[in-house]
């Protein structure tokens, strides 16, 4: 990130954006760029996100475009399709009190974008620049909290998270995100009213924490969530991990290591899914603890934390890929591999993790590696990884799909349809997995007749 510029007044503004403003200033609006996207361009950040806001009512907006979808039209907001572009409209508004901590009672229009920028949520947001000068305007000091890296809520914080507790959640993605501090009469306000989260939906929070551990400081962010007790709200599993030892190599307890690991996923650059898998990796270690000599040992936690971690995204409403990708990148997150490691059980590892997982998982394994001792040795892990290429490219089958033979071969041998079929494909997989060799019709058929037998089975 650069550092903050003092000299950068003006807000670029395009041609289109020109144009698209003259519209409302032709019918005597003004129309303004708010939010992020003035605070990014101050930061020297990238962000194509624009939010407009202006004092012209919806239906006057309606009025001045020929192609205008009612978004959020009982709160003010339009979207206008104009020269192909869609543009998010919001008439400055004010809000009545929020009675359930999550949306506001009732909505205002007003003419004074003073009076909108002051129901924002943090100083840094609250920037607004005219969409025709790009003059930028700063009613709440923002410009110096960006300075001093800084969030600050916007006048008393315990009325600004009373009104929307899920700004308790934004503060700290927020500061994952520029790596920034979070100010301290607004960090208590988060702490006093943690508990508000309760009346925010869960598709909201969920959506944040996304955000944060998809930004480039984490665990910033987390820790904030855990010193102000948020994370035993929303996470109670996770933040249970506080003070739960480890010892032998870990010199974290194992909520600091969950925070770690996710932090070294984000900066080797990983997917979403590694980078929760990594915050959940050891979550059932917690259950699982048992001391063993100087050290603790933690059986089947990988187990444990699979059942855990479903648990976790499913009342949070995560989508079913990230539920059982998440879940199965923990389940299989202690895998381990040696040189003697035959090309049997190198074909095995593939089936039971999944080609399309491998990738991720040993970025999984790397940020727990760099994340209990700063190094990762992936001398191992390349080698595996060669093995592993070499099985693929060797076309060796790796699912029932890929036999010789297939349920109406079997049938033809006399064995009935139904739930035999899978069991005799499942045993010539196993064989095949064995011995690569044996994968033809002939010697297949050889095999499916021998199990019949094997297992008592007759022909009918």
């Amino acid at each position: 990130m650069s550092e903050y510029c003092h000299d950068m007044r003006t807000f670029p503004i395009t041609g289109r954006i020109k144009r698209f403003a003259s519209v409302f200033h032709d019918s005597g609006f003004s129309l303004f760029i708010v939010g992020g996207a003035v605070r990014d361009f101050l930061l020297g950040l990238r962000n194509s996100d624009l939010d407009f806001t202006t004092d012209a009512c919806p239906n006057d907006v309606i009025a001045l475009f020929r192609t205008v979808i009612p978004t959020g039209i009982a709160h003010g907001t339009v979207t206008v399709i104009f020269e192909g572009e869609h543009y998010e409209v919001t008439t400055f508004r004010s809000e009545g009190e929020y009675k359930d901590g999550r949306r506001p009672s009732s909505v205002t229009f007003i003419p004074s974008l003073e009076e909108d920028l002051k129901r924002r949520d943090f100083t840094i947001n609250a920037f607004a620049a005219s969409a025709i000068s790009g003059k930028i305007i700063d009613n709440h000091n923002g410009e110096q909290d960006l300075e001093d890296r800084i969030i600050r809520a916007i006048g008393d914080p315990y009325e600004r998270f009373d009104e929307d507790a899920l700004r308790i959640m934004r503060a700290a993605r927020i500061s994952g995100k520029l790596n920034f501090k979070i100010e301290e009469q607004t960090f208590n306000a988060m702490k006093a009213l943690k508990e508000h989260l309760g009346h925010v939906s869960v598709e909201r929070i969920y959506d944040e924490l996304v955000q944060l551990v998809k930004s480039d400081h984490p665990r910033k962010g987390l820790e904030y969530l855990h010193e102000s007790s948020t994370l035993a709200v929303i996470l109670p599993e996770l933040a249970q991990g506080d003070g739960v030892l480890q010892k032998g190599f870990h010199h974290e307890d194992v909520l600091q290591h969950s925070f770690t690991t996710c932090q070294k996923a984000a900066d080797i650059g990983s997917s979403v899914y590694v980078r929760l898998a990594a915050l959940f990796h050891d979550i059932g270690k917690i259950s699982t603890q048992e001391p063993n000599g100087d050290r603790f040992s933690f059986h089947n936690h990988e187990i444990v934390g699979e059942h855990l971690t479903k648990t976790i995204l499913r009342r949070l409403k995560a989508s079913n890929e990230e539920i059982s990708t998440v879940s199965h990148l923990v389940r299989h997150h202690m895998f381990s591999y040696t040189p003697e490691m035959t090309d049997s059980a190198v074909r095995r590892f593939i089936v039971r993790v999944g080609v399309e997982h491998i990738k991720d998982l040993f970025k999984l394994r790397i940020a727990d590696q760099l994340a209990i001792g700063d190094r990762a040795d992936t001398a191992l892990l390349d080698e595996f990884s060669k093995r592993i290429s070499s099985v693929i490219t060797s076309d060796d089958a790796l699912s029932i799909k890929d036999l010789a033979i297939g349920g109406n071969d079997l049938m033809d041998l006399g064995i009935p349809k139904g739930k035999r079929i899978g069991q005799t494909l499942q045993y010539l997989l196993e064989a095949v997995l064995d011995d690569p060799g044996q994968n033809t019709k002939e010697q297949l058929m050889k095999i499916a007749l021998a199990y019949q037998e094997l297992c008592g089975f007759t022909s009918d």
